[in-house]
C-alpha cells in the first residue's frame, strides 16, 4: 500500500488527489497533525537557521513514513530543501506539484486594474528528476 504524506500549506485539491491515486498509485493520503502543520506553515522569516525549528516535522515524518512512500513537499524554500534531503535519506520519494497559471486583467471603472490568477494542477514531479 503506497502512502502520500503532505508537507505543504494548502489542502490537497480534488485534481491533485485524483492524480496522486492514478499516477502515483497512492492508496492513503496523510496530512500533518495540527501542531506540525503550524510549524510548517509559519517558518519564521527572521531566523538565520531553521533546521532546529523543523525538528518536530522531521521527527514526525521519520516516525510515520516507510521507504517507498511519497511525500509532497512545498512551502518555505529552505524548509523544502531540508525536508527533501531528509526524504531521500529515509528512502522516501519527494514530489512537488506543477501548475498551469492563467492571469486575466480587467480594467475597472475607477481606472484600476484587477488581476485574477488561476492555478490548475498539472502533474507531480519527483525532486531531482
Amino acid at each position: 500500500m503506497t502512502t502520500l504524506f503532505l508537507l505543504f500549506n494548502h489542502q490537497i485539491t480534488p485534481d491533485q488527489e485524483r492524480d496522486a491515486r492514478t499516477t502515483l498509485k497512492i492508496k492513503t493520503i496523510i496530512t500533518m497533525p495540527a501542531e506540525i502543520q503550524d510549524i510548517w506553515s509559519q517558518v519564521p522569516p527572521g531566523l538565520d537557521k531553521i533546521s532546529g525549528i523543523l525538528e518536530p516535522v522531521k521527527s514526525w515524518l521519520a516516525s510515520q513514513a516507510s521507504p517507498g512512500d511519497y511525500v509532497l513537499i512545498q512551502g518555505d524554500f529552505g524548509a523544502c530543501f531540508i525536508m527533501v534531503n531528509l526524504a531521500f535519506e529515509l528512502g522516501l520519494v519527494p514530489v512537488y506539484a506543477t501548475t498551469c497559471r492563467e492571469v486575466t486583467e480587467e480594467l475597472e471603472p475607477d481606472g484600476s486594474l484587477k488581476l485574477t490568477r488561476r492555478f490548475k494542477h498539472q502533474r507531480f514531479r519527483i525532486y531531482g528528476d
